[in-house]
């Protein structure tokens, strides 16, 4: 290979090195303005919203949970009592629509820009009541999106 080959593929490298690297930051710093609520948090490992905890802040997403016990998952208190929280981007919700009704006026009071609605959560309701607020609501799975790498869109 002549030294401009070389020269030549030394810079591709590095500019795709450099690619990669600017793309996963821009990732990372998306990610984490991304701050979630579990609503309805389990110390229990086979529990989904577990396993949500788990799996929200081994991508990076800061995350503050509600649970009917307190508790504490991966370093993150499940609290009991319903806390103020000013940033929450995403609520995303492990209890069933018939618990969610008694949770409305807290949800909605802490504005956050998306709730999802995991499988079995499903409340035309709260959607309803959610989207007139102007709140971006999904039936979606949060183990699914993160997994997709689709949390953060």
């Amino acid at each position: 290979m002549t030294s401009q080959k070389h020269y030549l593929l030394k810079i591709y490298y590095y500019n795709m090195i450099n690619y990669i690297n600017t793309k996963s930051n821009f990732q990372k710093m998306q990610i984490d303005t991304y701050k979630t609520l579990v609503i309805g948090g389990s110390e229990n490992p086979e529990r989904y919203s577990n396993k949500a905890i788990k799996l929200l802040l081994s991508k990076g997403v800061p995350v503050v949970a509600i649970g009917n016990k307190i508790g504490e998952v991966e370093g993150v208190k499940l609290e009991k009592e319903w806390m103020s929280y000013s940033d929450i981007h995403t609520i995303t919700l492990y209890i069933n629509s018939t618990i969610q009704k008694e949770y409305y006026e807290y949800i909605l009071s802490l504005k956050p820009k998306r709730i999802i609605f995991n499988p079995g959560t499903e409340n035309p309701e709260l959607f309803e009541l959610a989207r007139t607020q102007g709140i971006e609501v999904e039936n979606a799975c949060t183990l699914v999106l993160l997994n997709l790498g689709q949390y953060a869109k």
